[in-house]
């Protein structure tokens, strides 16, 4: 049975939310405070780079069972309201649910008896238990849903979720049957829990990611001190099943909107309920030593020598979003690099194919090779496939130094041979082609900069974009 369906909030996970449900027959209404985005989204125009989501958006509006507001009285009418709305972490780390709670007072005011009202925002455990106190009543029946969405891949991941959790008090109530109803399109398992327990489950899964990124990483590391190769060692380990092959790759360390507001999060919640999670801690101290690795391998390439002085040396940056296939910089490690470069007097040119903002310091072109252009060595930050196929030959002829620092390994090293450039991996043993034994390169660059110690952890800077500042570093949201 079609439902009428509120969603507020309009951004990765409400767009998403409303494109799809609209899409699997129901009649929707989405609702953000931003006008500017409402009336973009009500002719149409998607501001997120997701493929699918864009034609999802445009056939619900023509079909008419899509619709986009800025008032709350546009889902006053709905059988079921699903919050999809930001919660950023606070100064100590804790959720700050201003924005739910503020929306929830809202909508208490609009909505009918026995409207069902449906907590995707991730959320500290217990929130679903106090929702009627935020509406003010409590004759609303109140679901959590998180959501597992992958940036870059959301319309696939609705669709074609792995699992779908539903919490309720009790995990069978009807109000749960009929949010479990909904996902029916998708063929997928759904997880009936207490709502506790998929609030917490949405964390749990975050925290053990950043955990296996972080074991990646300290793994490398090892690779580095022991003539061991991690790309041979995690192909090893991903083929066991009990540990799987993602999240094995490491990199400059993980970012992006989710995991690190997510594990700090845990984290808080851990020392609040007494537990100490020295695991977690690790994960998220090894991430920070990690950007700052990669800030010590850049510098060394560049000058020869760990703690050579960066004044005035230029660097070209590969990448600036948090991972491939979007064009987020929240809390990105590759802008965190490239800001910690700056601010240790390099001039960094920055390529992303998904980002157009500026960069405090440095600049941001839209042309790939320009960042080659007199550079003492290039780093690649993010894992776009599309820089596995530039023309390399170019870059060396324009870089000053023929030398590549490759934060995510994935530059193809006989490619990098023929063109004459060294490659420095992350992890792997420095690859030196013959024609690179030349005075262009420091030698003591290519000796294993990232077998140095760290000093100092890489701070993130603010990205500003033509709407104004973007903050992009740890605590940054939107």
């Amino acid at each position: 049975m079609a439902e009428r369906i509120g969603v507020l909030g309009a951004g990765y996970v409400g767009l998403t939310t409303a494109a799809c449900f609209a899409a699997m027959g129901n009649q929707v209404s989405a609702v953000d405070i931003d006008e500017a985005k409402v009336s973009r989204l009500r002719t149409g125009e998607v501001d997120l780079a997701e493929p699918g989501l864009a034609e999802l958006v445009a056939k619900g509006l023509r079909e008419g069972t899509l619709a986009f507001s800025g008032d709350f009285a546009a889902v006053a009418g709905s059988t079921m309201v699903f919050l999809c709305l930001p919660t950023p972490p606070g100064e100590d780390g804790t959720p700050d649910l201003r924005a739910l709670r503020g929306a929830l007072g809202d909508l208490g005011r609009v909505l009918a008896s026995g409207t069902i009202v449906v907590t995707k925002s991730t959320v500290p455990v217990g929130t679903a238990q106090r929702v009627p106190e935020y509406l003010g009543r409590a004759d609303l029946p109140v679901v959590s849903n998180p959501e597992f969405l992958r940036e870059g891949h959301v319309v696939h991941d609705f669709r074609c979720p792995d699992r779908v959790v539903v919490g309720a008090d009790p995990p069978d109530s009807l109000a749960a049957d009929r949010v479990a109803r909904l996902y029916a399109p998708t063929g997928a398992r759904v997880v009936r829990t207490s709502s506790a327990s998929a609030e917490l489950a949405k964390y749990a899964s975050n925290g053990f990611l950043a955990v296996k990124a972080s074991y990646a990483n300290t793994l490398a590391e090892l690779c580095e001190q022991c003539g061991a190769d991690v790309r041979d060692v995690s192909a090893v380990m991903g083929l066991d099943p009990r540990i799987g092959p993602h999240f094995l790759a490491p990199g400059p360390g993980w970012g992006g909107s989710c995991l690190p507001k997510d594990a700090s999060a845990l984290l808080r919640a851990a020392d609040s309920a007494g537990v100490e999670f020295g695991l977690l801690r690790d994960a998220v101290r090894v991430n920070t030593r990690q950007r700052t690795r990669m800030v010590r391998a850049i510098r060394t390439a560049a000058t020869g020598r760990p703690d050579g002085s960066l004044d005035g040396v230029r660097i070209g940056v590969l990448g600036l979003a948090f991972k491939a296939g979007t064009g987020d910089v929240r809390d990105s490690p590759a802008v965190a690099v490239a800001a910690e470069l700056v601010r240790q007097g390099a001039e960094v040119t920055a390529y992303d194919p998904a980002v157009q903002s500026e960069m405090d310091g440095g600049t941001v072109v839209d042309d790939p090779y320009l960042v080659a252009k007199d550079a003492a060595a290039l780093a690649v930050l993010t894992e776009w496939p599309e820089f596995r196929d530039l023309d390399w030959r170019r870059l060396a002829e324009a870089a000053d130094r023929p030398v590549v620092v490759d934060t995510r390994n994935v530059l193809d090293p006989g490619i990098l041979a023929e063109a004459g450039f060294a490659r420095i991996g992350v992890g792997t043993p420095v690859e030196v082609p013959d024609a690179c034994s030349r005075p262009r390169l420091h030698p003591q660059a290519l000796a294993g900069p990232l077998q140095q110690r760290p000093d100092r952890p890489a701070a993130a800077r603010p990205v500003r974009g033509a709407g104004g500042d973007r903050r992009t570093g740890p605590g940054g949201r939107p």
